[in-house]
C-alpha cells in the first residue's frame, strides 16, 4: 500500500546527481516537493523539469526544497540537466534521485499497475508514472498528484497547493475551490462564531457551516 495523507515519509538514503544523503536530513526544517519522472532524455520530462527549473524563486520563498526522481543514473542526471536548462531557460539546481534499483519507486507506491504483477511486467514497467508528493517540514505527506506518462503537469497548481498547504498550517483555515492567495478562505466548522469573530473579525455565513473571512497581515 502507498503513502497517506499525514504518513511519514519513508527516510530512505538517495543517491542524487548532488551527493547522497537521507531524506529526512535533506528536508530538515523546509517543507518539499518530491516529484517522479519516467526516464531521462524523454520529452514530456524535460518540459516538466524546465518549468520546474524556472519556479526556483517561488520555491525559494516559500521555504520549499524541491528533488527529482527518476531511473536512470546520476551520470545520465548530469547530461540531462543541459537539455533541461534548454529547454526551461533557467539553471536547473535541484538534485535529481538516481532510483536505478527503484528503492524510492517502491516506497512512494510510484509504479503503475502492471509493475505489481507476478507475470505482467516488462521493461517498460520500471518507468515511474508522475507523481507529486508535497512534505511538510515534520516529514509528513501533505497532499500527493498522479498523473499517467503522457500527461504533463501543471507546476502553477502544485505551487498554489502549496500555497493552500501553508496557509492552512499556519492561520488554521482552510481554502476553497480555485482560491488563490489573497482570496478569502474558509473558517473551519471547529471554530464557534465567537472564537471565529476573535480571532478573524468580520466574516460572512453564506450556510450554517460555510463561513468566509479575508486574511489580514
Amino acid at each position: 500500500m502507498g503513502l497517506r495523507i499525514n504518513d511519514t515519509i519513508p527516510d530512505l538514503t538517495v543517491e542524487t546527481d548532488q551527493g547522497t544523503f537521507a531524506l529526512h536530513d535533506w528536508i530538515g526544517d523546509s517543507w518539499a516537493i518530491l516529484f517522479s519522472h519516467p526516464k531521462d532524455f524523454t520529452p514530456v520530462c524535460t518540459t516538466e523539469f524546465g518549468a520546474v527549473a524556472q519556479l526556483a524563486d517561488e520555491w525559494a520563498k516559500r521555504g520549499t526544497k524541491v528533488i527529482g526522481v527518476s531511473v536512470d543514473g546520476v551520470e545520465d542526471h548530469k547530461k540531462w540537466k543541459g537539455d533541461i536548462e534548454k529547454v526551461g531557460g533557467a539553471k536547473a539546481g535541484f538534485p535529481i534521485i538516481a532510483d536505478d534499483g527503484l528503492s524510492v519507486s517502491k516506497a512512494f507506491d510510484m509504479l503503475p499497475a502492471e509493475a505489481y504483477m507476478p507475470d505482467g511486467r516488462t521493461p517498460a514497467d520500471s518507468q515511474t508514472v508522475r507523481s507529486v508528493f508535497i512534505i511538510g517540514p515534520d516529514k509528513k505527506m501533505k497532499l500527493s498528484m498522479t498523473y499517467p506518462m503522457n500527461v504533463g503537469r501543471n507546476f502553477a497548481e502544485v505551487l498554489r497547493a502549496l500555497d493552500g498547504l501553508q496557509t492552512a498550517a499556519n492561520r488554521g483555515v482552510a481554502t476553497p475551490a480555485n482560491w488563490n492567495v489573497g482570496d478569502d478562505v474558509v473558517i473551519p466548522t471547529t471554530v464557534n462564531d465567537a472564537d471565529a469573530k476573535a480571532k478573524f473579525g468580520d466574516f460572512e455565513t453564506v450556510l450554517p457551516y460555510l463561513r468566509m473571512t479575508s486574511l489580514k497581515g
